[in-house]
């Protein structure tokens, strides 16, 4: 004679089956979003474990006075960004931000080539006189290079180089 299933213990299997589906799917969600992650890096974080080759990361700090050069085609532009201690050089083809200038805070994003030169697809600029990244920030408090009430605070604005209007938001 068959026994049937106590409530309790259909339940129970109910609720195991459930957490399994549940967790197949949260593995699922996590797996699909891993390409899209792109992790934030300092010019510190590189020098100490570079990124492999063609994975898209932003490497964040301040444009190296003196480093901006425009190639002869004018619109490759090479310039170095820096934590004030360690330094990276970048290579960006396209129209930079009306706000991207020397000594200011920028954050790039692009990938490291098979070559070992860091080609950005992407350049955020600061915002308004007083931003900084908020990475870029936290990376310089960490490097000890951060000076309390210097002109750069930590903001949440960015201005990207690929507004096609021109105009500033």
């Amino acid at each position: 004679m068959k026994q049937r299933m106590k409530r309790k213990t259909l339940r129970l299997y109910l609720l195991v089956a459930s957490l399994c589906l549940l967790g197949v799917a949260v593995g699922l969600a996590l797996y699909a979003f891993q390409s899209r992650i792109v992790y934030f890096f300092s010019p510190s974080d590189v020098a100490a474990d570079r990124p492999a080759a063609g994975r898209v990361v932003r490497l964040g700090g301040l444009v190296e006075a003196g480093s901006v050069a425009r190639s002869g085609d004018g619109s490759t532009i090479h310039f170095k960004v820096t934590d004030l201690k360690n330094t990276v050089a970048v290579t960006y083809r396209g129209v930079l931000p009306d706000l991207f200038r020397e000594s200011q805070g920028v954050v790039v994003e692009g990938a490291y080539g098979a070559d070992g030169n860091f080609t950005a697809t992407e350049v955020l600029a600061k915002h308004d006189e007083k931003y900084m990244p908020p990475e870029v920030a936290k990376a310089l408090k960490e490097s000890g290079r951060w000076q309390e009430g210097a002109t750069a605070e930590p903001t949440s604005g960015t201005t990207t180089g690929t507004n096609p209007a021109g105009t500033n938001p």
